[in-house]
């Protein structure tokens, strides 16, 4: 009998078989797919865009056809016609599921979009730009010295500023006559030095004197989120800050995936290579009409960026990055033209640094991470763990500095959860459970009131609690280690067990429900044994890259632990100490260094000299490469345990102990043996 298509949604992973004929819209509700509709269905709100993906996709097990969906409707054509798609969008009202696909719902088809949370970090910075402008006065041309206008501008930098040797692009010189004589043989030039040793080139020039600064976006591209900060070359204050899903997401969540992915599709990484590339380009639009810029004032952009972003980013394939030596393009920084990478927003003449790669598996964003937060100029051994679908860790002090990468996969950010979702307005952050009562008490996003306060629901609003964020399920598997719900091997009990009728029976499992608002419509949130499967996973990973930095500098334990990334600055460090996530500190040891990794790619924006630093930091790291190391699985399996096996953290047990129930489940007997076995693996 042939099954029904599996329809598979990124970015929530939400997958299922509907009926041959479904529309994209009726799967999406009868998944809980985030999918936006006003009209009723009708194709003229176009509220349900989705891309659907092509070819295979390894990771999720599936084959997606070109004629996975129906073909385009009269609707569709019509909404096209009017008011315009974007390349390879579909309306989910109109699309009809015909055979397995993979579908990607845009930020803007979702009802509750995501809270890109990589604000920028006030940070002081020595000013020191690659970029500058200066304003001369030319002399007029005269019969008697042919000198062209070039020669004679060049002539004037050097007699007003010192500055020697002067290059200009084909499209300045083609403006540079018409703003002289604008401006009155006056202007500003925008001069763009990478090397100290090197020619100053001619990014623009406008006519007299411009008073208004000129503009670069220092933007960290991840695996799972765009974020970008539009900042002043002038004195380094950051003007605007805005972030977006990546739309790689529908290739593939991690990054082993859309290796994978360009593996196993021709023109795979091409295809991936370009939806980043417009997601950048719009992303410098929406800042720009934010600050109130024009999109041509933003002269230079700097980029960190995990291997395999940075690959993709520069159209390289990142075939070699999945199988060892993981050996990189380059680990060089690199600069050129933003128009060699298709940023047609910004400045014609606007000019991209990416700062350099570690290793293969540890990439620039490490590099910014170690400018930001200067391990090697640490008294103490600190550990500096950006977490992440893919964490990079830093562990170093003045004598030595090491890195590693660990694939922690996308359950931190709620991905691959039950009830998971990404950070938007509704989701689940925080939460606390009661010892005695076993009761759940959260706060979501949007809302300051906690959920057994007055006035949180009138607050919370009609959208309601719509799932759990990856702050929200750490904190939660956490309290249900602390209320002893959960055992050490991550086993969660029976209501019997336990005492509370909070536990539902799922099979041989159990989950703990945390809201159910069924009754109105809304979702039924829990936590499953699937759940804290996946969460141990993750943070086992994490918790194994940590513990093999430390037996390559031969320690038992560190002086304290940063929590980098826009993730780590919502994790507790108490939860994450509970969890296991990080080697055992005391608490107030665990501190949060908010977007390190954009932090360092403002420093590099602003500074030509921290450039410098950070090409130099990144020769004297050291990278341990965790694929490779035997003791990365000993340390792994160690760490499935909760908090872990090896070391259990005493600190924390003498303010809070924790409750050391164990529940057997799946019956008595072999063939309960059998079971308990299977339910643990």
């Amino acid at each position: 009998m042939t099954q029904d298509p599996l329809v598979i949604f990124t970015p929530s992973g939400k997958r299922g078989r509907v009926a041959q004929g479904t529309t994209v819209l009726s799967a999406a509700r009868r998944l809980g797919v985030d999918l936006d509709s006003v009209c009723g269905g009708r194709g003229i709100c176009s509220k349900c865009q989705v891309s659907p993906g092509r070819g295979q996709f390894s990771k999720h097990g599936v084959t997606v056809a070109e004629d996975a969906l129906s073909e385009i409707n009269a609707v569709e054509e019509r909404y096209d016609r009017i008011r315009g798609l974007k390349p390879g969008r579909r309306l989910g009202c109109q699309a009809q599921i015909l055979s397995d696909v993979v579908l990607d719902v845009p930020p803007e088809s979702q009802v509750h979009r995501q809270v890109v949370r990589k604000n920028a970090d006030a940070r002081p910075i020595v000013m020191d730009p690659a970029t500058r402008k200066y304003f001369v006065t030319v002399a007029e041309p005269d019969m008697h010295e042919p000198k062209g206008d070039l020669e004679r501008l060049a002539e004037a930098l050097r007699g007003q500023w010192r500055i020697d040797e002067v290059i200009a692009a084909p499209p300045v010189l083609a403006k540079l006559q018409q703003a002289l004589r604008k401006g009155e043989w006056e202007v500003t030039v925008a001069l763009h030095r990478a090397d100290e040793n090197g020619p100053h080139h001619i990014l623009d020039l406008w006519p007299g004197f411009r008073a208004e600064p000129l503009w670069g976006l220092a933007i960290d591209l991840g695996s799972t989120t765009v974020a970008a900060h539009l900042t002043s070359l002038e004195d380094g204050h950051v003007e605007a800050s805005a972030g977006v899903m990546n739309p790689q997401i529908r290739f593939g969540e991690d990054l082993m995936s859309r290796v994978s992915y360009s593996m196993m599709n021709e023109g795979g990484a091409a295809e991936m290579t370009a939806a980043v590339r417009v997601a950048i380009d719009d992303l410098a639009r929406e800042l720009a009409s934010e600050a109130g810029i024009e999109p041509r004032d933003i002269v230079e952009t700097v980029f960190v960026c995990n291997p395999v972003m940075h690959h993709l980013l520069l159209g390289i394939d990142p075939v070699e990055l999945g199988q060892a030596p993981f050996a990189l393009a380059t680990s060089d920084a690199v600069a050129l033209p933003a128009r060699d990478l298709d940023l047609s927003a910004l400045n014609p003449g606007a000019q991209v640094y990416v700062l350099p790669c570690i290793a293969g598996h540890v990439g620039a964003d490490a590099a910014a991470v170690a400018l930001s937060e200067r391990p090697d100029q640490s008294d103490d051994l600190v550990l500096i763990v950006d977490v992440g679908t893919n964490a990079e860790l830093l562990l170093g002090d003045r004598a030595r500095v090491l890195a590693c990468s660990s694939p922690t996969g996308p359950a931190f950010e709620g991905a691959q959860i039950s009830s998971g979702q990404r950070a938007a307005p509704g989701a689940i952050e925080a939460i606390r459970i009661d010892p005695e009562t076993k009761a759940p008490r959260f706060r979501v996003i949007g809302c300051e009131t906690w959920s057994d306060e007055p006035g949180f629901w009138d607050e919370v609003g009609p959208g309601g609690v719509t799932g759990i964020c990856g702050s929200g399920i750490i904190e939660a598997v956490a309290e249900m280690r602390i209320a002893g719900l959960v055992d050490a091997k991550g086993l969660i009990g029976s209501a019997e067990q336990t005492g509370t009728d909070r536990m539902i029976a799922e099979g041989r499992t159990h989950a703990y429900l945390i809201h159910d608002g069924s009754e109105a419509g809304g979702p039924r949130i829990t936590v499953t044994q699937g759940d804290i499967r996946a969460i141990q996973l993750a943070k086992s990973a994490l918790y194994a890259g940590a513990r093999l930095l430390m037996d390559e500098r031969e320690v038992e334990a560190v002086d304290r632990v940063v929590l980098a990334g826009a993730f780590g600055a919502h994790i507790s460090p108490k939860h994450a100490l509970v969890l296991g996530m990080i080697p055992d500190v005391p608490v107030e040891k665990v501190t949060s260094a908010g977007n390190a990794a954009g932090t360092g790619a403002r420093i590099a924006l602003c500074s030509v000299a921290a450039r410098r630093e950070a090409e130099a930091l990144v020769r004297q790291i050291t990278k341990v490469e965790t694929a490779i190391e035997p003791r990365f699985q000993e340390h792994f399996v160690a760490a499935n345990a909760i908090p872990h096996a090896t070391a259990p953290f005493a600190g924390l047990r003498k303010t809070q102990p924790l409750p050391e129930p164990s529940f057997n489940q799946g019956g008595s007997g072999e063939g309960g043996a059998r079971r308990r076995r299977r339910a643990r693996d």
